[in-house]
């Protein structure tokens, strides 16, 4: 890293059309696996194998003088007549984008190799800005790198600017290739959508039901979504959506009008639809480990009304600890859906390890809209204050958590005395809070306006991120490679803040998860998520 700019070895050999990156050990010294390989100079090599390779280039300025000489023998013709010259240099000084635009071209053959090879496996497709300044008149060089630069950019889609986050990021086609002189495409966006997630490009989506490929530009533009070499669909404008009926990878090209031509803009890397399998339709086990003892329905609030059921608990005990840590854990469903019957898999995960784990229902919305969800979870956890001594929970070992609107609420008990000042306790009986994949500020917009409606202030008093201060309990915050929209960015907003605040708090990022297969995962016991939490548990104690 230099002045805020990361650079990493490679080289080309022409020759072999290979564009490789080695890997290098802390001590630079290559090794033997990891070097990423992008094959070249595509258009000596149409017929190429692409065997050992992660990607290819399917944009190059190299390729585009070798395929059309036009621009070279028009420059020839004009370095022979002096007057001719002098106006070509000045346009050229005055437009050296658009001068260097006139040489590149939409090369399909090129293109068409590349879906030829995506139908069969995920491959990477980058640009490259191989000017080679080989057009060089009469002193002026009319293909320079910094114009060439500015002409096609491969932008990368990377969490952090590290080397291994790059390389991933080539690796996986978290890119997408773009020629920026046209317009900045910062906005740009492409990927598949459906109840499970969000998948952006170079990535899997299972195709259930809802599933849309959805393509976005900061400007109007023709949009053309491309599946095994065909268009299915195309229109003008800032938006493409599609739903497909058919598995397999999907690309997005973007194209501007300049002076009556259409130019190609944006390239993106597919995304790769697929059929469920049995894998991605997983359930845990719904068996209790010998070691856990289960006591359901239990009253946390006196109720006789149509809620009644929604005022109760279920615990998960182990029966070799005592007294044992806590954990309360507030189910997720939009504040709309859920129930505590769904989470056995859960509770028997962390009870078997030694986690005393209770989980309560609570009202839902729109029957029962804000704050009945928060005032519910409030009352459980009093009741989990005041008994779970007797069921051999440690109290002053209490950790609360959820799973996306129940992150939100765990979040906003551990942060607003509010709730539990009801109840004649405070948030200092909270050990620490575990938020999955939760909303953190409910301010901006009206979303969800069925469970919080749209007064402004109400909003703000329902998002934690409003109520962080520099006496909240330790924090571990997780979000999803696939998660919902917004659901990563609300992750680490809330996690500066309470840094800001100088509260401890963790960020866990969950590879390859999207936001319902996080908890179908979290009863796993290789899962890094569940090993997170149950660490988190065990330190938090230390740090609070």
């Amino acid at each position: 890293m230099r002045d805020g700019v990361l650079f990493f070895a490679g080289e080309e050999n022409g020759g072999a059309g290979l564009l490789r990156f080695p890997n290098f050990d802390a001590h630079r010294v290559p090794l033997p696996d990891g070097e990423l390989r992008f094959l070249s100079h595509i258009e000596e090599r149409y017929d190429a194998s692409m065997e050992g390779f992660d990607g290819m280039e399917i944009c190059n300025r190299h390729t585009d003088a070798k395929l059309d000489t036009s621009l070279q023998e028009y420059l020839q013709s004009a370095a022979k007549d002096p007057d001719r010259w002098r106006k070509l240099i000045a346009n050229f000084k005055a437009y050296p984008d658009e001068f260097f635009a006139a040489g590149t071209d939409y090369h399909p053959e090129i293109l068409a190799k590349w879906d030829r090879e995506l139908a069969t496996h995920p491959f990477t497709g980058i640009g490259a800005n191989d000017a080679h300044q080989n057009q060089i008149f009469q002193g002026s060089t009319f293909d320079p790198y910094e114009v060439s630069f500015r002409n096609l950019c491969t932008h990368i889609l990377a969490r952090e600017l590290t080397e291994p986050e790059i390389r991933r990021a080539l690796r996986e086609g978290h890119v997408y290739v773009s020629h920026d002189w046209l317009c900045d495409p910062t906005g740009f966006a492409f990927g598949a959508i459906n109840r499970l997630g969000v998948f952006p490009m170079g990535d899997p989506a299972v195709m259930t039901g809802g599933t849309r490929v959805v393509g976005l530009t900061p400007l109007p533009a023709k949009l053309k979504l491309i599946h095994h070499g065909a268009i299915v669909k195309e229109t003008v404008g800032t938006n493409l959506t599609f739903v497909p009926s058919d598995p397999g990878p999907y690309r997005l090209e973007a194209w501007l009008s300049v002076d009556g031509e259409e130019r190609p803009w944006i390239y993106s890397n597919p995304v790769y639809l697929k059929p469920p399998s049995l894998s991605d339709l997983r359930l845990p086990s719904r068996e209790t480990s010998p070691n856990v003892e289960v006591k359901k329905d239990i009253d946390y609030t006196p109720d006789e009304s149509a809620d009644a059921n929604k005022h109760r608990l279920d615990l998960y005990l182990p029966k070799d600890k005592k007294p044992a840590p806590v954990f309360f854990f507030i189910h997720g469903g939009a504040w709309r859906s859920g129930d505590r019957w769904q989470y056995l898999p859960l509770g028997n995960r962390f009870a078997k390890e030694g986690v005393l784990t209770v989980v309560p229902s609570y009202r839902l919305a729109p029957r029962n809209p804000h704050p009945a969800q928060i005032e519910d979870v409030a009352a459980a956890f009093a009741w989990v204050a005041r008994h779970v001594a007797e069921y051999g929970g440690d109290t002053n070992r209490i950790y609360v958590g959820g799973h996306s609107a129940g992150g939100h609420l765990a979040a906003l008990l551990a942060l607003d005395d509010h709730y539990l000042k009801t109840h004649r306790l405070s948030p200092k009986q909270i050990r620490g809070a575990i938020a999955l994949s939760g909303v953190y500020d409910l301010a901006e917009g009206d979303s969800e306006s069925s469970v919080f409606g749209k007064d402004k202030q109400v909003r703000r008093d329902a998002s934690p991120l409003f109520h962080v201060n520099g006496l909240a309990p330790p924090f571990l915050i997780s979000y999803c490679q696939w998660d919902y929209p917004t659901l990563p960015v609300q992750a680490r907003v809330f996690h500066a803040a309470l840094q800001k605040a100088k509260v401890a708090a963790e960020l866990v990022f969950v590879a390859r998860e999207n936001h319902i297969s996080e908890m179908i995962s979290l009863a796993q016991d290789d899962d890094p998520t569940a090993k997170a939490i149950l660490k988190f548990i065990k330190q938090a104690r230390l740090l609070h």
